[in-house]
């Protein structure tokens, strides 16, 4: 071959070596151009295209880099045996029927779980980013400490002490990417001989990943007060799994007393001698509407069987994917014994920026925001409830993002739930939440509604829709 003809846009933003590249590597891909085949020289190329050698050059030493190009002295350049070869190929686009979204048929959702990514603190966030990579630092992109970073599990464990009441030292932190990466990882540390008892109504994510771990697991009916201590110690477990501060769904705030139920029931050994834990999830504990905050469980913790373990996806968003758990005294030697092998699961870049955001005074700072904005959003949701009649009773206002009505008139959940939609409204069941038989069989409906991502504007005109749906 002794000619391409190639045409060249000199206005192009494109280089023009790289437009020869470009061709002769589509050529060569589609066969154009056989595996073999001799290729201009350079001289004779630019000479034809009228630009300047070293741009082929240039074209023609990026070819030879991929692999395309195979150059021998004296004879020139020929196309290389490109057979299995990867080649990154454009997807052949099809038109598809989009599946449809669930969501795009309500005008309004009280999810429970939800958050305000509105309130995010972007420039916040955006300046401690530049901060931690304005300079050169390699040793933010080695593999860091697998417990999470000193800096970040300082902060941490200074928050937790101020905050709530938490007695722990930074070695006791370990940071995770969620809540749900920590609990396995908790398996490996305290081992699989156990029974796990989890409260019932109960957060169906730890149920479930419990039950996925092969453990024994069983649910202990709740009262008034939190997870029933009698029935706990009647089901056999070991372990018992508990959101004192605010125990989702329910909403129920652990008084004093059944605490220290709790931290008793512990001291004693379970079967076989087995020693038992209670596996504190904080829940919800930053937002709290009246009275004064409650201190952990584990604060109370004087035997070292509280294993405590909190978030920052609710208090700041879900992406940032920190969590990270406090493991009694005893159990860190089983922890670097059976775990310490493991890298960390979250990025160190990440890590600093949080730590900052703790150290700098951003979080509190963003925490009382965020209360304050929650708590006129809590206040707006019971005045149009109480617009509403008294067909139902409201509870678990006190803290958290969500509140739940008990209906006693003889409505169903599922009645409830239709004619929310049927207006545009997502409302929730409470019987998602029961892994055992509840209280909606004795006509006791019960409804979730969750207020954090919707606008107080939204919150009046959704609750106006249900008052007319549900009539």
């Amino acid at each position: 071959m002794n000619e391409l003809t190639i045409s060249l846009d000199t206005k192009s933003k494109i280089p023009l070596y790289e437009q020869i590249y470009r061709y002769i590597r589509r050529d060569i891909r589609d066969g154009r151009i056989g595996s073999g085949e001799k290729l201009p020289s350079t001289r004779a190329l630019s000479k034809h295209l009228e630009i300047s050698r070293s741009t082929v050059e240039l074209a023609y030493e990026q070819l030879l880099s991929e692999g395309y190009l195979e150059a021998e002295p004296c004879r020139g350049y020929f196309v290389a045996e490109i057979e299995g070869l990867y080649q990154l190929r454009s997807p052949v686009r099809q038109s598809e029927q989009k599946s449809k979204d669930p969501q795009k048929e309500y005008r309004y959702d009280f999810t429970p779980s939800g958050v305000d990514l509105n309130s995010f603190p972007y420039n916040t966030w955006r300046k401690l980013s530049k901060e931690c990579l304005q300079d050169d630092r390699a040793e933010l992109f080695r593999l860091g400490d697998p417990q999470g970073e000193q800096g970040l599990r300082s902060a941490i464990c200074n928050y937790l002490h101020q905050a709530r009441g938490v007695n722990c030292t930074p070695e006791q932190i370990i940071v995770g990417a969620g809540n749900d990466y920590l609990l396995m990882l908790l398996t490996m540390v305290i081992g699989r001989e156990h029974k796990v008892a989890l409260e019932n109504p109960t957060y169906v994510q730890a149920y479930r990943l419990f039950e996925q771990l092969s453990y024994d697991v069983c649910t202990v009916d709740m009262d008034a007060k939190g997870m029933n201590v009698g029935q706990l110690e009647a089901s056999g477990a070991d372990i018992a799994f508990v959101m004192p501060s605010h125990q989702y769904p329910l909403g129920i705030v652990m008084p004093i007393k059944r605490r220290m139920e709790l931290l008793r029931w512990a001291e004693n050994d379970g079967l076989e001698g087995r020693p038992r834990y209670i596996i504190e999830d904080d829940y919800d504990s930053e937002f709290r509407y009246k009275g004064k905050p409650v201190p952990a469980l584990q604060g109370y913790d004087n035997q070292e069987c509280v294993i405590y373990i909190g978030t920052f996806s609710k208090s700041i968003a879900p992406a940032i994917r920190m969590s990270y758990l406090v493991l009694p005294k005893p159990l860190l030697q089983r922890y670097h014994e059976n775990c310490g092998f493991l890298s960390s699961t979250v990025s160190r870049v990440d890590q600093l920026i949080l730590q900052k955001f703790i150290e700098d005074g951003y979080y509190e700072r963003h925490l009382n925001k965020m209360r304050a904005l929650y708590k006129n959003r809590h206040d707006v949701l019971l005045a149009c409830l109480k617009k509403m009649g008294d067909s139902f009773q409201i509870s678990g206002e006190h803290a958290g993002v969500h509140l739940l009505l008990r209906f006693e008139d003889g409505r169903k959940e599922e009645e409830l739930i239709r004619k929310a939609k049927e207006s545009g409204i997502r409302v929730y069941g409470l019987s998602q939440y029961c892994i055992k038989p509840d209280k909606n069989e004795e006509g006791q409906a019960t409804i979730l509604l969750g207020y954090a991502n919707m606008s107080e504007e939204a919150i009046r005109e959704a609750a106006a829709l249900l008052k007319t749906a549900w009539k």
